[in-house]
């Protein structure tokens, strides 16, 4: 959730792909690990610091390093993360916990809650930044680097910032965990499912089996990747290993009641319900109810981070004066709230067209600062619930139906600028689709006509301003974006938005010019290591070189303007002609952006819709009704956004086809 948005109307209302050259490399870091010696010139020794590391704390504390390994791996995917803390206070690659340091600076970031995410025009009331109680009220999943510097003797300081002593923390942590257990501290990982339950801080016993299932599923598949700090690290797969659940677990946690949930099994998952409130002068909030899919389609899934700590988060949606949204998952182990039914229409897109359609879905964390990381937890929670709602409601796993709020369309002129920008750059899609079993791949030849924007996350680190404060660079980071240009030059001038009315920048939160994991757009010319695409009306030209790829060929269906004219409008919803609404109902504006596509351009279509519009500005439901029109739309990738097309503007060809006339 960021930025305000306001929009005038009448009516409220898998693994990673890697190619041959990576995996050589990756092989020969891993060569010491296995007996071999490295080949002459290979990469120094530092570079296998931190599975030594791995291997010495195991030793030490009587840990299996595989569990080691995979319960790190499912905190931080084996990250640093520069010592950074993350939106809970965790440090370093066990994700070691210090509130005290690092959550309060942290929460400091909360938005004020000026937006209207519910995109009407409706103002949600003000609230206060966000602070964080004191440390006795604090939970034990945000204290335990503290433990662990008791545990060990090793100085916090040193746990927050030193990859080795974190990993001695972590194993001192299981190791405590097993005890507490009564069970030995065996050398075999099927006996450690209870410390791994303990070790995730959970306060209620279905998030911490959930947790401890997820560290197995990682033992089993095993793992291998060069982490941000370029350190080699891999844990063999163990297909057939099975967890020993009989013992006991952790004792004195809470039962959360799934009643009233729509997650899958695999996840954990409890009702904290958004209040669907009368209030005065006719106003109510904060969602509305409807009787989806059966009155209209759910087409969307809408990805956000909260821009605040998970305490405050949830206090927020429980208040009927603010905005609402879906779910919330959180960051330290993947716990998912659900607060709005998914057959009622929650007000978190900023756009009223795109909330009657969707499904919004929250995560802990913040975009500016992308250390205050998303955990490899809450990203496998957020897929395994994905992959749930994209089943049950029949929507397409591709990057037009899973959106980033920074995806969603400015519904009006006047609304674009105030568009949010989250989850922002550092979001990783391409993992995220892996996890959703759906990997982005290349589907054409080299003359298929369309791209699929597909960098490497971790070596692409496009230089982003703003993120501590305005102008000033960003420290470097993967990144799932991809930068535009006006020429083939690095030199050349950024891409302009017109929407947006100002000069583009570099800034975390500027939109104008940037291409996103997953999204194709159609080729309109390459040039050596350059190629460019359709864009915003415009030719945009990113590096996509030979050796390392930035976008990948695909091919699909492409929108351009009927022969004969010049341009044509586009919209950022998908409204009924004025001849569809019935009596009582407020025809609403079909109002184009200030964008268009000239003739001889052609974008890639993600879906075809009739008009709809959901007449909602009642408390009481009776006078609800969902207008559907006979004018059809097609969804396109115009820009960083999603927009529409009235079809009688455009010729349908298939990409191909159209590259090659």
């Amino acid at each position: 959730m960021r930025g305000t948005v306001t929009e005038p109307a009448p009516a409220r209302g898998g693994r990673r792909v890697r190619s041959a050259a990576a995996a050589v490399g990756f092989a020969a870091l891993l060569l010491p690990l296995l007996g071999a010696a490295p080949p002459p010139g290979g990469p120094p020794s530092s570079a296998l610091l931190l599975q030594r590391s791995f291997a010495s704390a195991a030793a030490e504390y009587h840990v299996p390093q595989s569990v080691l390994l995979a319960v790190s791996y499912l905190q931080s995917r084996w990250d640093t993360h520069g010592g950074a803390p993350s939106v809970t206070g965790g440090y370093g690659p066990m994700h070691l916990t210090d509130a005290r340091t690092a959550l309060a600076a942290t929460t400091e970031h909360f938005a004020d809650g000026t937006e209207d995410a519910r995109g009407d025009g409706a103002r949600p009331a003000l609230h206060p930044h966000v602070r964080v109680p004191a440390d006795s009220a604090l939970p034990a999943r945000l204290r335990t680097l503290v433990r662990a510097a008791g545990l060990t003797g090793i100085p916090a300081a040193r746990l927050r910032t030193d990859p080795a002593a974190n990993v001695a923390g972590g194993a001192a942590l299981l190791a405590s965990a097993q005890r507490s257990l009564h069970r030995p501290l065996s050398a075999d990982p099927a006996d450690w499912y209870g410390a791994i339950a303990r070790f995730s801080g959970a306060d209620d016993s279905a998030t911490a089996a959930a947790y401890a299932n997820d560290v197995f599923d990682v033992l089993r598949t095993g793992e291998k990747r060069v982490t941000d700090q370029g350190q080699a690290v891999a844990l063999a797969a163990r297909p057939g290993l099975r967890a020993d659940t009989a013992r006991p677990g952790p004792t004195g946690l809470r039962t959360v009641s799934r009643d009233g949930t729509e997650c899958p099994a695999t996840v954990s998952c409890e009702w904290i319900p958004a209040p669907y409130a009368e209030f005065g002068d006719d106003d109510y909030g904060n969602h509305d109810l409807g009787d989806r899919p059966a009155s209209q389609g759910i087409k969307y899934i809408v990805i956000h981070d909260t821009e605040g700590a998970w305490d405050g988060t949830i206090n927020l949606v429980q208040d009927p004066t603010y905005v609402s949204w879906n779910y919330t998952i959180r960051s330290t182990d993947g716990l998912i709230a659900q607060h709005v039914k998914a057959k009622d229409v929650a007000w978190h897109a900023g756009n009223w067209y795109i909330n009657a359609k969707s499904i919004g879905i929250e995560h802990e964390g913040f975009l500016a600062a992308p250390d205050a990381w998303y955990t490899e937890a809450m990203y496998r929670s957020s897929a395994r619930l994905v992959k749930y709602l994209t089943d049950r409601y029949d929507i397409p796993l591709d990057r037009q139906h899973i959106l980033g709020h920074e995806n969603v369309p400015g519904p009006t002129t006047s609304t674009i600028p105030g568009m949010h920008t989250d989850p922002g750059p550092y979001w990783d899609w391409r993992h995220y689709f892996e996890l959703l079993d759906h990997p982005f791949k290349r589907t054409a030849g080299r003359k298929g006509g369309l791209v699929t924007i597909l960098p490497d996350y971790a070596a692409n680190q496009p230089a982003y301003t703003g993120c501590v404060s305005s102008g000033q660079p960003c420290a470097a980071h993967g990144s799932s974006e991809v930068r535009l240009y006006s020429d083939h030059d690095e030199n050349s001038a950024l891409i302009k938005d017109i929407g947006f009315g100002r000069t583009p920048t570099t800034d975390v939160n500027d939109l104008s010019s940037r291409v996103s994991t997953g999204q194709q757009y159609a080729v309109a010319d390459t040039w050596g290591d350059w190629t460019a695409i359709w864009y915003l009306g415009q030719k945009a030209w990113f590096r996509n070189p030979a050796g390392a790829r930035t976008a990948v060929s695909a091919t699909g269906l492409v929108a351009t303007p009927k022969a004969g004219l010049t341009d044509i409008p586009v919209y950022g919803r998908a409204y009924p002609e004025a001849a569809a609404y019935p009596s009582g109902v407020p025809a609403q504006a079909v109002s184009p952006l200030p964008y268009t596509i000239p003739a001889g351009q052609a974008y890639v279509i993600g879906d075809v819709l009739r008009g709809e519009y959901y007449y909602a500005v009642t408390f009481d439901t009776a006078s609800h009704k969902v207008v559907v029109g006979k004018d059809l739309y097609y969804e396109i990738q115009y820009g960083h956004r999603v927009e529409f097309v009235r079809a009688a503007d455009v010729t349908v060809a298939p990409a191909s086809r159209w590259a090659r006339r």
